[in-house]
């Protein structure tokens, strides 16, 4: 791999075009509201607050990178509009589809999941406010792995808790957001395996085509 191979985010799609639908329809709720008689006053509140659902989607998806990941002969890159972070191909120790464990089955998950051979690198890296991001996205990931441990909803709370402390296998100390992230990836390990984990949602491609490409690129970098 000579060149940068640049990933768009699926997510990024159309977000000028979604803009400039809700202004449109913004419009057209504001003469209805003007034009209209009183009993469809209703109807214009709802295509008002649809509208304005639409350019607020519209314009998350406008603020986000051009770009989602950046893979490069030494490093892959995550981009995020909080942040980024880069990892050293020979610093990932496996790439693939995280399974959830569902009785006797496996279901592949509609993610792809990165585990690290060192957290190090990764946190000297990382801003604490997309650490933060992470962490809050990661909620719901964390509610199913621990679903079938808890017979009430009482104990979730406690699982979404991380330690603000973390000491890394280098014996470095981490305090803060970071040092919750560390502990969090910790936990994400032992139930499905992985560290980081790629929402199909910044993918360009089918989950196994990118693990694919992933693995491509890092076998390169290796024979290099």
């Amino acid at each position: 791999m000579t060149d940068i191979i640049r990933i768009r985010a699926g997510a990024k799609r159309n977000g000028f075009t979604l803009c400039l639908a809700g202004t449109v329809a913004l419009l057209l709720s504001a003469m209805w509201l003007a034009w209209m008689p009183e009993l469809l006053r209703l109807a214009g509140i709802f295509l008002t607050s649809a509208s304005l659902v639409t350019i607020l989607i519209g314009w998350l998806k406008i603020r986000e990178p051009a770009y989602s990941f950046e893979l490069t002969p030494e490093k892959f890159r995550y981009l995020h509009r909080f942040g980024g972070y880069s990892l050293d191909w020979d610093n990932i120790q496996r790439i693939d589809i995280p399974r959830l464990h569902t009785g006797l089955t496996h279901e592949p998950m509609e993610l792809v999941g990165i585990r690290l051979k060192s957290y190090d690198p990764l946190l000297e890296d990382i801003s604490p406010r997309l650490a933060s991001n992470i962490l809050m996205q990661q909620r719901p990931l964390l509610l199913q792995a621990h679903r079938q441990n808890c017979t009430s909803g009482g104990c979730y709370s406690d699982t979404l808790i991380e330690d603000d402390s973390y000491k890394s296998a280098q014996g470095k100390q981490y305090l803060g957001m970071l040092a919750m992230l560390a502990n969090r990836m910790g936990r994400m390990r032992e139930a499905f395996g992985y560290d980081l984990y790629l929402y199909s949602s910044e993918l360009d491609r089918e989950e196994q085509e990118f693990v694919a490409l992933l693995k491509a690129c890092q076998q390169q970098a290796i024979q290099q």
